[in-house]
């Protein structure tokens, strides 16, 4: 179930995102998902790479501060009501979402949405008793 993001702390200001891309590029690791939030003084970019352990080493060896999380990635059927239902199931084991993101494999018909949990273990529990496929970090790593 285990599935590690990256965070990643950097100033506000031209081509520091680049920065990191490169610095990742650079080692052959491939970025799977992301978000990045911004204030006025600085962002923090997630990541899920396929080879976290290496994409901490470099970007930590280049100046950026990481940090890891532990993180739940589901498949939801991409269809209306696909993220409902499995919301509704988190409300009612009173389980908080504290932020999440997603994006389209392309090889299914269904979306994969990374979820930072304030209980993640009790949540991937709740999921699958639900009927919801909770995805191994190798298998969102792959994609």
């Amino acid at each position: 179930m285990k599935l590690e993001q990256l965070s990643i702390f950097l100033e506000n200001r031209s081509g520091r995102l680049a920065e990191i891309t490169g610095v990742l590029a650079q080692a052959g690791i491939n970025i799977r998902a992301l978000s990045l939030a911004d204030t006025a003084d600085f962002g923090i970019l997630r990541l899920v790479v396929n080879q976290t352990a290496r994409a901490v080493q470099v970007l930590r060896e280049s100046g950026f501060t990481v940090a890891t999380n532990e993180m739940v990635a589901l498949e939801v059927p991409d269809r209306p009501g696909g993220l409902w239902a499995i919301l509704k199931a988190l409300e009612a084991a009173r389980i908080n979402v504290e932020y999440m993101y997603a994006f389209v494999h392309k090889a299914t018909e269904n979306a994969i949405v990374i979820f930072r949990f304030d209980e993640p273990d009790k949540a991937a529990v709740v999921l699958r008793e639900a009927g919801v496929r909770v995805l191994t970090g190798e298998e969102v790593y792959a994609l």
